[in-house]
């Protein structure tokens, strides 16, 4: 069952001891909630001035008025305007005429065939139209806790602040209404903080909402919240917070967290979904046989000593060349470790992550694969290129305008044509070939560099097309049936070997009956689909 349709109780929480606490942390007054708000209705009349233009539509042959059309634009008509104008028929004739040839139009304008436009007048007017104004919010944060490996702890009885804001000058928040679990409150003032207590694992349910002195409310918002009380063998304890909703504006929640309805494992991530707090902590020393390969091939590194110049017939180190290349292999694997460090805060895709995506795809050599077909340091193709703009719209309209003028990407990715889609999908593949034979490594540096965001911004995407595909084959928010680091495996499928091959996997798992885990799902892999197998777990160890 969705989080967001449980009804789960509270541990040990009553009316009666959450107003005590609330006193008991000096906090506004809190009594029964009124009625689910009105919500915004909020809107002024402002004045906008234009030009209207009438014109006729003419016969030729006789002058005879045909139609009369109303614009606001300076210059012609469209053909769409004469269309509603005039109807069908007109149109038609109108469309099929070309401009009078200018001898026939100086001789005899009546053997013109067809119509013509005649500029009746231009009237200055003005009329009023109706303006939304910004509606009242709520915001949410922790009081007096830390962030730890992607989930909130705190030492003290956790206190959740929520922060009433209204946008309109001369206007203020009067009352942060909601009901925790139920359970209704209300505080006179724009701030309101809220003890919480322990739940179970599954959470609980939040909804609150704003009243305004304009006379309206905020819209309805709701937070899921788990509460994990936690002690310790010497006696110390503390409580882990997590909180899911659109209007959290404490530290960014663990990746995808929120877009599956998907609640971290308590206590915080696994290492391979974290991100270190200092760069150093990114550092890797293992041995890649392709990367050093790579590196001996472009004269990065001397291998002369070692028998064929240390490469086997595939191109990769031998063990001698491994050893001769140790050193820039090395700082060759931690090159990029900034730069994944910066996307991941950009994206709240994990940094370690990052890293291990690209150890595992390319070895950190950033060409190209498969006869083509896979390039970069993540090994993007074209379907992930249509995953990262489709399911990634902000970095879409951040790409987009590098391929076509704004206007042709302001309805964002699906508002393009086949051939521009083909355009903009291979201009952001050819984006992550960082492959140059005159560079001094054979490598554009700042190509590669660049590139590191683009894999980022295409691992969100799979993100959230792992969710509409968990959606669409259990009709349940994702974090209903599974658990969050197995989604983060399931996100893995979709990117390595596409939504196909998950969703097959996914049928065939509920066919049997089996629990939507990441062990039953690997087990369901269709022949093709096998290989993504020993590739998740790889990255995932």
């Amino acid at each position: 069952m969705s989080i967001k349709k449980r009804k789960l109780k509270l541990v040990g929480i009553m009316l009666s001891l959450l107003i005590g606490a609330l006193v008991l942390f000096n906090t506004e007054s809190v009594f029964a909630a009124p009625n689910p708000p009105p919500e915004p209705d909020r809107y002024t009349a402002i004045t906008v001035e234009y030009t209207s233009y009438e014109w006729w539509l003419l016969r030729w042959l006789d002058s005879e008025l045909i139609c009369e059309i109303t614009v606001e634009h300076e210059g012609l008509p469209t053909p769409d305007e004469i269309y509603v104008a005039c109807g069908e028929d007109v149109y038609d004739v109108w469309m099929a005429n070309d401009t009078c040839p200018i001898e026939i139009l100086n001789e005899n304008p009546a053997e013109c065939p067809g119509y013509y436009l005649h500029l009746l007048s231009s009237t200055p007017k003005a009329r009023e139209i109706a303006l939304a104004l910004p509606p009242a919010l709520v915001w949410l944060d922790l009081e007096g806790c830390i962030v730890e490996d992607g989930t909130n702890r705190c030492d003290l009885p956790p206190v959740l602040a929520l922060r009433g804001d209204e946008p309109l000058a001369g206007e203020e928040i009067i009352r942060v209404n909601g009901e925790l679990d139920g359970v209704p409150f209300s505080c006179n003032s724009a701030n309101c903080d809220l003890p919480l207590a322990e739940t179970d694992k599954d959470g609980a349910n939040l909804i609150f909402w704003a009243d305004s002195s304009y006379g309206d409310s905020s819209h309805l918002f709701d937070a899921y919240l788990r509460i994990i009380y936690t002690e310790n063998e010497d006696g110390t304890h503390f409580w882990y917070v997590d909180v899911l909703s659109s209007q959290w504006r404490g530290e960014a929640n663990a990746s995808c967290a929120e877009s599956w309805d998907a609640f971290p494992p308590i206590g915080g991530v696994p290492l391979w979904l974290s991100t270190p707090e200092d760069v150093a902590d990114l550092e890797t020393d293992d041995s890649y046989a392709y990367l050093a390969g790579n590196l001996i091939s472009n004269s990065v590194v001397d291998a002369s000593h070692c028998a064929d110049f240390g490469l086997n017939a595939n191109g990769q180190a031998t063990t001698c060349g491994l050893e001769a290349a140790q050193p820039e292999m090395i700082a060759w694997q931690n090159h990029f470790d900034d730069l994944i460090m910066e996307a991941a805060e950009e994206t709240n895709i994990p940094a370690t992550l990052i890293k291990r995506l690209f150890a595992r795809e390319s070895q950190f050599w950033p060409g190209v694969f498969n006869a083509g077909t896979d390039v970069g340091l993540g090994h993007l193709t074209e379907n992930g290129a249509d995953i990262a703009f489709l399911w990634n719209p902000v970095f879409f309209e951040e790409f987009c305008p590098f391929v076509f003028e704004d206007e042709e990407c302001d309805g964002g990715y699906l508002s393009l044509n086949e051939a521009q889609q083909d355009r903009i999908r291979g201009a952001l593949v050819y984006s992550v070939n960082a492959l140059d034979e005159d560079a001094p490594l054979g490598v554009d540096v700042p190509q590669a560099n660049y590139s590191v965001s683009v894999f980022a911004n295409t691992l969100l995407g799979s993100c959230e097309q792992t969710g509409r595909v968990m959606r669409n084959n259990t009709d349940l928010d994702p974090g209903a049936t599974t658990g969050f680091e197995d989604l983060w495996k399931f996100t893995l499928v979709d990117y390595n070997a596409g939504a196909g091959c998950l969703s097959l996997a996914l049928g065939e798992t509920m066919q049997k009956g089996l629990v939507l885990n990441w062990e039953n799902l690997s087990s369901n892999f269709t022949v093709v689909c096998e290989g993504t197998k020993d590739y998740v777990e790889e990255i995932s160890r």
